[in-house]
């Protein structure tokens, strides 16, 4: 069926390609078809399957398929089969022209022309028994739309076609221009030339389908004009010639009736097939997606593109070199359709939405690109949003709303913070698109001071990058001396080089305008004090919120095909729909970026430069080191450290557990235990004061103080493995980090709570322990007993000296006196000691009437004193008294432990303080032990988990790792690494913009 389809209208092409009728073999009928410029997009994804030699002319900015022809009345020539000739030769080139759309929609083959012979295009005909999938079914069926049988028999000749065909001289010329109207590149000028004044404006509009339909005709009925007069001039008058004017002119609305029958049939067959290769191109993406092609897939060039886009955001021109490369930027009036515009570009309606509130709180950037699956992913999130299902829209509306509501800080109503949003779907043109909050002239109640100013800001710092392209988008249905936004831009954009205006809502202005002409002028620039690269009308629904993509386009088109607008020539056809212009701004984009991106590449080269030399004359030794890669260096040194815990002698260990737990426990032994113990007058009732204040002690205070030694004892060695310096390897900037890990794991740990029950079952029991086993311990526990004794009598006389002041040598030597409280306690001290040398068995409290005594000898010498004087001064020279005589007890205890093992029996000696001595000095051993054991096996690792656990937070959390790794050497790493991974992305999206040119 298909060879024998393909055979016929090889045929057929050669009867035209013979004829030299100045339009190079191609029938000039053939080019007054649509074609959807999805599929001759010179940058299209897919252009790999469309891009044939073979091309239809079409209109690149318009789908308005259905729009009615212009009525031209056709004049007839002097040959009275003029009509039917013109039918008949309609009906062949529309016969055409369908092989070759079908030929071009099933995207199977080369390159087919008109000039190739039938062997040479059999020879490139593939087999195509395997792509029946990609073939559309009316192709199987072509016999019913085409009987080629009769129409090779019915051609003529190519002299008998010369003399039934009209002069195409002069209308070869605008076939010429038609057919280079789709190369590269031309489709972009053809839009914004269109939308200029005077005679350039209409010859490029001449250029659109309908245009070109429209010229055709003209020509057509010039040349039947000039054929008619002739034959009037050669008949003469009569009323012969008057009957057959009136019959020619029947033939030529019976022939204007069959064109449009047949334009209406050929677009409905056009729809079909757009939407037929629509659905082929999907399923390609599809089975290429799925690897059936087995084909690597590369990232796609717009995708390439967004990720330089992101790293240029977060880069900090602080070296002079500001992100200029192109991005879309979608600005307006607050409610005047921008979003509806971006979702209509989109297709999707991904954006949340409120009646007169305003909803867009942060600049949003849209990647559209071209995919199998119309999907949605934000930049820093790997979930995939289905825009083909209700409930990931309405997810994705409220993700949306939720990352803008978080971006506003306090006090705020709009934020800075940009949103990176990425779209794919079958069809989407590829470009980045941001679209900034709405510009408002009053700040209503709600909102901060500074809301107006802030969106002012926001809108001119991403319009006065001189490569955006600015899409101002105007409400149509509202006055136009209420708009905000114009004003705005011709501010950023004064010559209108990069800016496309959208007027929206067409649909209401059309109804409620009371001058359609003021419409035209907007359209065509005149009424707003700014210019623009194009113009373009837009409808984007009837303002409901639950209509969908599809629907709106339908509306759309419905009201442009029966809008006075386009019919009274008051707008063009390629200036309407949301489609057109997707298609326009796409083409202005990539423009752009093709004149822009190699610049900026260019300009980052030159600032890394700059960056490593600075590097290399202040920093010659080291490496460059970013923030993250000096974070992981210190993770390093860190986890090196904790390690360094367990290596940590047990020796080590016990001997600073057991002077920090003495350091913190010796004062209540000495005050709550010993001298209240020590004032009995025999030993069992010394032995038995002792064993109940050290249960007391034991159960309640003893665990915890502990506990808490060992955990301050731990922390003191983690601080000295982190602060202490490694000499030359030393690295200060490690040191704020350092502190913070420190602390903050410090903060997390929480010793076991168990540790505390064990431990006072042992401290129990060590301490109810009496039998010392040898002389070494006995020795062992008076040594340290004098120590204990020796240290409080050492601070007991500074206690005293402070009291009583300098001594006579300190006053004579260093000239200094006392004051006259200090002479008053001295008076009182020497009146105590005598005191206590009449009595050296004086009991440690001091009586009242010893009391009064004392103080009436003073008054005798003239020194008045308080009795609370007296006693204060009375419990510092009784203590001193004491721990001397204390101290000399321990001398002849040495000798003891002989009358020890006999439990002092017929012996005058008692050394019961040795043993108590003795008692708390094995319990600080045993517990020294205990906590050591629970130090190394237990805790060390815990605060090593922590330590872990803190610094995998702090790599994530990139603002503290900011605030903890400062200096200009971070600084100077930090811009040297974005500016060289810039420019790496930079080339690498260079590279395959050119391969994609090639």
């Amino acid at each position: 069926m298909w060879r024998s389809s393909a055979r016929a209208a090889c045929v057929v092409c050669q009867h035209l390609a013979n004829g030299t009728y100045g339009v190079r073999g191609k029938s000039p009928l053939q080019k007054l078809h649509l074609v959807s410029r999805s599929i001759h997009h010179s940058r299209h994804p897919l252009s790999r399957f469309q891009r044939l030699p073979l091309r239809i002319s079409a209109q690149p900015f318009s789908a308005l398929n259905h729009l009615p022809l212009r009525s031209s009345k056709l004049l007839l020539v002097k040959h009275g089969s003029q009509p039917h000739r013109t039918f008949w030769l309609a009906r062949v080139a529309s016969r055409l022209l369908k092989l070759r759309y079908l030929v071009l929609g099933s995207a199977v083959g080369g390159g087919y022309t008109a000039k190739k012979t039938y062997d040479q295009w059999k020879e490139m005909v593939p087999d195509l028994t395997e792509y029946k999938w990609i073939i559309p079914d009316f192709i199987w069926e072509l016999d019913e739309y085409v009987d080629l049988e009769k129409l090779t028999k019915a051609l003529p000749d190519s002299e008998d076609l010369a003399k039934l065909l009209p002069d195409f001289d002069k209308i070869g010329e605008s076939l010429r221009s038609l057919s280079g109207f789709l190369t590269p590149g031309s489709p972009r000028d053809t839009a914004f030339r269109a939308t200029e004044q005077g005679s350039e404006a209409e010859k490029q509009y001449k250029k659109g389908l309908l245009g070109e339909l429209i010229l055709l005709q003209q020509q057509i009925q010039q040349h039947e004009e000039e054929e008619a007069r002739r034959a009037t001039d050669q008949l003469g008058p009569g009323s012969s010639q008057q009957k057959r004017k009136v019959s020619d002119k029947e033939k030529v609305d019976q022939l204007q009736e069959e064109l449009l029958r047949t334009q209406l049939k050929y677009q409905r067959m056009l729809e079909r097939l757009e939407k037929e290769n629509k659905e082929l191109r999907k399923i390609v993406l599809q089975k290429d997606d799925k690897g059936i092609h087995q084909r690597k897939l590369k990232k796609s060039l717009i995708d390439m593109y967004s990720e330089v886009l992101d790293t240029l955001s977060d880069y900090d021109a602080s070296y002079n070199t500001h992100d200029h490369l192109p991005r879309v930027v979608v600005v307006g009036d607050q409610s005047a359709g921008k979003t509806s515009v971006l979702e209509m570009i989109a297709q999707a309606r991904i954006f949340p939405r409120g009646s007169g509130e305003m909803m867009t709180r942060s600049p949003v950037k849209v990647t559209l690109s071209e995919g199998p699956h119309h999907v949605a992913m934000f930049k820093d999130s790997s979930r995939e949003f289905d825009l083909t299902k209700e409930e990931d829209l309405a997810a994705l509306r409220n993700e949306i709303e939720i990352r803008m509501r978080k971006s506003v800080s306090d006090g705020c109503t709009v934020s800075t913070e940009t949103i990176s949003l990425s779209v794919k779907g079958p069809g989407l043109q590829r470009m980045v698109l941001v679209d900034l909050p709405g510009v408002i002239s009053t700040v209503t109640s709600g909102m901060a001071p500074d809301t107006k100013e802030t969106i002012f800001s926001i809108s001119k710092a991403y319009m006065q990058n001189p490569n955006a392209i600015i899409l101002c988008i105007q409400d149509g249905s509202v006055d136009a001396e209420r708009s905000i936004v114009t004003d705005l831009v011709s501010q950023m954009d004064p010559q209108g080089k990069r800016t496309i205006f959208v007027l929206t809502k067409v649909d209401l202005a059309e109804k409620n305008v009371a001058s359609p002409s003021r419409i035209q002028q907007i359209i065509e620039g005149k009424l707003f004090p700014m210019k623009a690269l194009g113009y373009f009308a837009v409808v984007t629904g009837k303002g409901n919120s639950c209509e969908s993509i599809e629907s709106i386009k339908e509306y759309e088109e419905e009201f442009f095909q029966n809008s006075k607008l386009l019919k009274n020539c008051m707008l063009k056809a390629h200036q309407v729909t949301t489609r057109n212009l997707s298609l326009a701004v796409s083409d202005c984009f990539w423009k752009m970026v093709r004149e822009s991106v190699e610049q900026q590449a260019d300009a980052f080269k030159a600032t890394r430069f700059n960056l490593e030399t600075e590097w290399k004359n202040n920093y010659p030794r080291l490496r460059e080191l970013d923030r993250n890669e000096l974070f992981e260096k210190a993770k390093n040194e860190i986890l090196d450290e904790v390690i360094s815990l367990s290596q940590v002698t047990p020796k080590h260990w016990e001997e600073i557990l057991q002077k920090t737990l003495w350091d913190r426990v010796s004062t209540h032994v000495i005050e709550n235990i010993y001298l209240p113990a020590a004032q009995t007058t025999n030993s069992g009732t010394f032995n038995t004061t002792v064993d109940i204040k050290l249960k007391q002690w034991t159960d309640k205070q003893l665990p915890n103080k502990a506990v808490e030694v060992a955990w301050e004892t731990l922390q003191e060695e983690f601080a000295r493995f982190m602060t202490e310096e490694k000499g030359k390897e030393h690295d200060d900037i490690f040191d704020k980090l350092k502190q913070a890990v420190k602390d903050e794991s410090i903060k997390r740990h929480k010793w076991n709570e168990r540790a505390e029950d064990s431990l006072r079952v042992i401290q129990h029991n060590a301490l109810e322990d009496r039998s010392i086993s040898d002389k070494q311990q006995w020795d062992a526990a008076i040594q340290f007993m004098e120590e204990t004794l020796h240290s409080r009598l050492k601070d007991t006389e500074s206690v005293i000296e402070d009291m009583v002041g300098p001594d006579w040598k300190k006053r004579w030597l260093y000239w200094v006196g006392r004051t006259k409280e200090q002479t008053i306690r001295n008076e009182t001290k020497n009146e105590l000691e005598k005191m206590i040398k009449c009595n050296e068995e004086h009991p440690a409290y001091l009586a009242n009437d010893e009391v009064t005594t004392v103080r009436k000898n003073l008054e005798a010498r003239g020194v008045a004193v308080d009795p609370c004087l007296i006693k204060d001064t009375w419990h510092q020279v009784y203590r001193r008294h004491f721990l001397k005589k204390a101290l000399g007890h321990c001398n002849l205890c040495r000798r003891g432990f002989y009358y020890y093992q006999r439990h002092f029996v017929d012996s005058e000696l008692e050394c019961n303080d040795v043993v108590l001595f003795w008692r708390i000095q094995r319990m600080l051993g045993i517990t020294a032990n205990t906590l050591r054991q629970q130090l190394t096996n237990t805790e060390v690792r815990r605060l090593e988990k922590n330590v872990k656990e803190v610094l995998e937070d702090f790599a994530e959390d990139c603002e503290k790792k900011m605030k903890l790794l400062t200096g200009k050497r971070v600084q100077l790493a930090e811009d040297l690494k974005k500016v060289r991974e810039i420019q790496e992305k930079l080339e690498v999206f260079i590279e395959a913009l050119h391969q994609e040119e090639k």
